[in-house]
């Protein structure tokens, strides 16, 4: 089962898309560091706030220069 599948199996069952770790950074944010398009999509459409967490993942896409996830969400040049 491959890093998409992990995520969506909990995600169908009504996880929480935007629970953050005991570090403050959220799934999303995470899945943004690791530049897995598969996974963020994924909880982009399960509901997961691109705004919550510390880094964000919009801050986290902004710090690694990865444009293609600030277009997704909307915050390209912000």
């Amino acid at each position: 089962m491959g890093t998409e599948e992990t995520v969506a199996a909990p995600l169908s069952r009504r996880a929480d898309s935007g629970r953050a770790n005991d570090r403050g950074q959220t799934p999303l944010a995470v899945a943004v560091f690791g530049k897995q398009p598969e996974v963020v999509r994924a909880l982009l459409d399960a509901g997961a706030d691109p705004a919550e967490g510390a880094p964000s993942a919009i801050d986290t896409a902004q710090m690694f220069g990865h444009a293609e996830f600030l277009i997704w969400v909307g915050h390209i040049g912000k």
